[in-house]
């Protein structure tokens, strides 16, 4: 899946001279305004970033999901010589940074490309992602993410490469859509789901347009009639398997925590912000079996009361940290791969 990929592998040197120029063409950002969860805990997981080059020289952080820059607007405030590279894939969201980042520009280097895809050529003192779909592409029907309102069938989180939600649908065969719908969204009507979905398609005929509200309707009618007035909406587990796969988000995570730590200088941090147990499971895995890190925290840090009842969808945020080990550990992990 990844090697076929193309490699980003330039430094924040190099990087710094594309901030401008590669979103030229990117559309507006408009009313891309995504709040960070967990602001004040990822801020203390990076306390020490001032602190990693007494010498002076700047310390630098990769934000493998940067989104619209909430997180990396705080952590560039916080630490004055902060050196920053951030991924995104969205040039939607990738557009809202340059203008949310843009008084720190000459530390900043913002690349186009999935973090699957991208492989750092210099040490780095913290990375940091927050995995998941953001609010404004929740918000935004034409993303086709959710079902709130009638979109196409699309939820690409780069809407320019790769098949449509649509297209994955009509490609499958329906055991294997059952399947899809079982693993990534742990889906127990999976077999009805899929059964009633693909009877009712194709859905990815321009002749013949479909759109989220549509499917929705036809999910939540798999379901009996009391289990449809639930606290969770019936089509919530199957558009979020379509959104995994159409995205190959476990692959690129999968990918991240098995890079990651050998991008990091001893004793910098790897921060990841998860929002289902798909997620949450594989990085609870990771830093606790891999040689290279240590666990700074223990169990996964939740939003506070405070912040859950002002921001309701951080309620399902987990952030997990870790810190970079140095010695004949690390080493060693270097000559064989990491679980993933």
């Amino acid at each position: 899946f990844f090697s076929s990929r193309r490699r980003h592998t330039r430094s924040l040197c190099d990087w710094s001279s594309d901030v401008c120029s590669s979103d030229l063409t990117a559309p507006p950002a408009g009313d891309f305004q995504h709040q960070p969860v967990l602001a004040a805990e990822l801020q203390e997981a990076f306390a020490g970033l001032s602190a990693c080059h007494p010498e002076g020289r700047s310390a630098t952080l990769l934000d493998c999901t940067l989104g619209g820059g909430g997180h990396a607007a705080l952590l560039l405030e916080a630490h004055p010589h902060l050196g920053l590279i951030g991924l995104d894939q969205d040039p939607t969201a990738r557009a809202a940074a340059s203008e949310a980042l843009a008084r720190f520009a000459p530390r900043v280097a913002i690349v186009a490309t999935n973090f699957a895809d991208f492989e750092p050529d210099q040490p780095l003192q913290g990375v940091v992602a927050d995995l998941g779909v953001s609010s404004p592409q929740l918000d935004r029907p034409e993303r086709g993410f959710s079902f709130r309102q009638a979109g196409p069938l699309d939820m690409r989180m780069n809407p320019n490469a790769g098949e449509t939600a649509a297209q994955l649908i009509d490609r499958l065969d329906e055991t294997a859509l059952a399947d899809l719908i079982h693993a990534f969204g742990e889906e127990r009507l999976a077999r009805r789901i899929a059964r009633r979905i693909k009877e009712q398609g194709p859905w990815a005929v321009p002749a013949r347009p479909r759109d989220t509200a549509a499917l929705a309707y036809l999910i939540a009618g798999c379901y009996p009639p009391a289990a449809r007035r639930g606290r969770l909406h019936p089509a919530t587990r199957t558009f979020q398997a379509l959104r995994i796969a159409v995205n190959r988000e476990l692959e690129a995570l999968d990918h991240l925590l098995q890079r990651a730590p050998d991008w990091l200088a001893p004793g910098g941090v790897l921060a990841i912000i998860s929002f289902h147990s798909l997620e949450d499971r594989r990085v609870k895995q990771a830093f606790l079996n891999d040689p290279r890190l240590e666990r700074i925290s223990r169990r996964a840090i939740k939003a506070s009361e405070a912040e859950q009842q002002a921001n309701p969808r951080s309620r399902s945020a987990r952030l997990r940290l870790a810190r970079r080990q140095a010695g004949e550990a690390a080493s060693a992990s270097r000559r064989s791969p990491a679980p993933p």
